[in-house]
């Protein structure tokens, strides 16, 4: 009878840091934010870096917008506020030679043994011949503070 006992508290205790692994709330639209995305200007490689600081943040909004700091005035710039209790994530998706690869849209965040996903909607084929532009796409988006991971992978979705 004891040992079906700790067999039994066994078994919860691996159900329920089972389920501590992932974490996704119900509430997840309200707590990602998509806050830019342009087609030039990201990395060759994949991969991210959260944002922590109010002025790296403006520089990468400035840079969407193609502005060149040359010392001048940039109040003509509506910057969206920095947020204090989210974690701002800087995703570079690559290197592309041809198509649009730009995301316009978050659909669903999670987390799972350290892995951030992002759904996104998969791209629509353009058919045809296209002229081949290297582009490197990224994008800027939120996630609550509490998300914990260490690498972030997209999930294209329909």
């Amino acid at each position: 009878m004891k040992s079906l006992l700790i067999a039994l508290a066994a078994l919860l205790m691996s159900c329920t840091s089972a389920t501590s692994s992932q974490q996704k709330s119900p509430d997840m639209q309200k707590n990602v934010e998509f806050i830019v995305s342009q087609s030039q200007g990201g990395t060759q490689q994949a991969g991210f870096r959260i944002i922590k600081e109010e002025k790296d943040f403006r520089n990468i909004i400035k840079g969407s917008f193609g502005v060149i700091d040359a010392g001048g005035d940039d109040s003509y710039i509506k910057y969206p506020q920095f947020p204090k209790n989210k974690k701002v994530v800087l995703y570079n998706l690559g290197s592309f030679r041809s198509g649009s690869h730009t995301i316009n849209e978050i659909k669903s965040i999670s987390v799972k043994n350290n892995v951030l996903y992002v759904e996104v909607p998969e791209g629509e084929p353009s058919g045809g011949m296209e002229i081949q532009v290297l582009s490197n796409p990224w994008f800027l988006f939120t996630v609550p503070a509490d998300y914990q991971f260490t690498s972030v992978e997209l999930k294209y979705s329909k």
